[in-house]
């Protein structure tokens, strides 16, 4: 069913004060001519931010509409019908509940004539026959610099209580495809993480896409903090997705602080919310970065986790009936991980960049579970975070000899590798015989590399450790490292051990 547009506006009069405008029934185009002139008049910043996002709304309404009604709902399921050919997979729709509330759902799929539907929201109120539009228009978003420091939900409204939001002149479709290949820059030099761990181990550089991989309670959403805080980038966009409710305001208050949330901008959708919801905060997020990164910004973009992403998706294609397939998990899944991943990396042009890591959580400490190794296939390198290390209270945990940088070594000098190598070399050994060391069987003078080992193992936990509040550049973490190998004294003789023993 068609039926002519019908434009209502409530709009915001004054900074406390509310009242409506309403427009019924008028053209669009006089609707745009009121609001500019009132913009024009003199209102405040706020008022005037108000109708500018308003009258980029009005040139989005097409000139007509298009109706179905809801003939089933079955769990998250929402059957629609009469939309005939008028709606295709991925477009969204309002449907009417019997309290003329609106939920905003999305196409997933079809059956025969009947349109299937997931709404973004709770499901209570829609009835049977209740009216459904359809939206025509895609899923999209108008970033502008004014975006640094705010929060805001899956579909771009601030979270923050910080007025609305500042829209963009150009749109940037939530779901976009990644660059093309051959149009790419190549990777840039290395960026400064904050942590010499990372500094070191897993050298980072300008568009490259990194994963962290550890268990639930590990410390990489620490982790991910400490990176958000301490960056060299010029942009930070952070993707909290499927994360408990209580850690939002701890990370952007304690974690992120008042300087780090002045050049980031946090998109957040809690573990609460529908599956739709929270898979399409995850496509805002590289939305946000791509626009930042065409700005000439090199962007670090967080997303705390991929996992949930992942499971978002698999409950949506459980739902609309695929089969599942590794561990329950669809195969839209799989589909859906490299056209996420891949919209970070290098941008083209005199454009910048989007170094993207991402956080795993590995179901059962298995890094080899689905989820795991086909982020592992997709990135390029990755940061394991061991339990075993965080039960002896070091942290970040992080598992040197599993983890790996694919910029490595070229983007290092040659005595930064050699200085990698050695260490290495030693955390290797140590690794090899710290059974046998921690019950006492090894006898010093055995081997000279466990020796060696064993007497450097100290300063090399050492220099793993690091605070909270601490950061250290590049170059500090390679001095750092020297330090702790180089300068100190030689470890003992056999024949110096056996005289002091006497």
């Amino acid at each position: 069913m068609k039926s002519p547009c019908v434009v209502k506006i409530w709009a915001l009069i004054d900074s406390g004060c509310f009242g409506d405008w309403v427009y019924d029934a008028l053209p669009v185009e006089h609707v745009k001519r009121v609001l500019l002139n009132r913009v024009r008049v003199g209102y405040t910043e706020r008022m005037k931010t108000y109708f500018n996002n308003i009258v980029r709304r009005l040139d989005n309404i097409a000139a007509y509409s298009v109706y179905g009604e809801v003939s089933m709902v079955r769990g998250l399921m929402i059957e629609v019908e009469g939309t005939h050919s008028n709606i295709s997979v991925g477009e969204r729709c309002e449907i009417f509940t019997r309290d003329d509330a609106v939920i905003l759902a999305e196409v997933i799929g079809f059956r025969r004539d009947t349109a299937i539907t997931m709404a973004y929201g709770e499901v209570a109120g829609i009835k049977p026959g209740a009216r459904v539009r359809i939206l025509k228009t895609d899923a999209q978003i108008f970033p502008t610099l004014d975006w640094l420091g705010r929060t805001i939900d899956a579909f771009a409204t601030p979270l923050d209580g910080f007025g609305p939001l500042p829209q963009g002149d150009e749109a940037y479709p939530v779901k976009a495809s990644p660059l093309p290949a051959h149009e790419r820059n190549r990777i840039g030099k290395r960026i400064n993480l904050g942590v010499k761990g990372l500094n070191v181990f897993t050298t980072c550089c300008m568009g490259q896409r990194m994963g962290i991989f550890s268990g639930s309670g590990v410390g990489k959403s620490t982790l991910l903090s400490m990176i958000a805080r301490f960056t060299s980038a010029d942009v930070i966009v952070i993707g909290l997705i499927g994360e408990r409710g209580r850690e939002v305001q701890d990370f952007i208050i304690d974690d992120l602080g008042v300087e780090g949330l002045k050049r980031a901008v946090v998109v957040v959708a809690t573990s609460d919310d529908p599956a739709l919801t929270r898979r399409e905060a995850a496509y805002t997020t590289l939305a946000v970065a791509e626009y930042f990164r065409d700005q000439g910004k090199n962007v670090l973009c967080l997303m705390d986790s991929v996992t949930r992403f992942a499971m978002a998706q698999r409950e949506i294609g459980l739902s609309v009936g695929e089969p599942p397939a590794s561990k329950g998990y669809t195969p839209t899944v799989f589909a859906e991980l490299p056209r996420l991943l891949e919209r970070a990396g290098p941008g083209r042009g005199e454009g910048g960049s989007i170094t993207g890591l991402f956080t795993v959580l590995v179901e059962g400490d298995d890094l080899n579970e689905p989820i795991s190794d086909a982020v592992r296939g997709i990135l390029d390198g990755h940061i394991v975070l061991s339990r075993d290390i965080a039960h002896r209270n070091r942290y970040p945990a992080i598992d040197v000899l599993g983890s790996i940088s694919r910029m490595m070594p070229n983007c290092n000098s040659d005595s930064q590798n050699q200085l990698i190598d050695r260490a290495r070399s030693l955390l290797s050994t140590y690794r090899d015989m710290e059974e046998l060391i921690r019950i006492g069987a090894y006898r010093q003078g055995t081997s000279e590399s466990v020796d060696a080992a064993i007497y450097f193992n100290p300063a090399l936990e050492n220099f793993f450790r690091q605070l909270k509040t601490e950061t250290f550049n590049l170059e500090q973490s390679f001095q750092i490292l020297a330090e702790s190998l180089e300068m100190s004294e030689a470890p003992p003789t056999q024949s110096e051990s056996a005289s002091v023993a006497g």
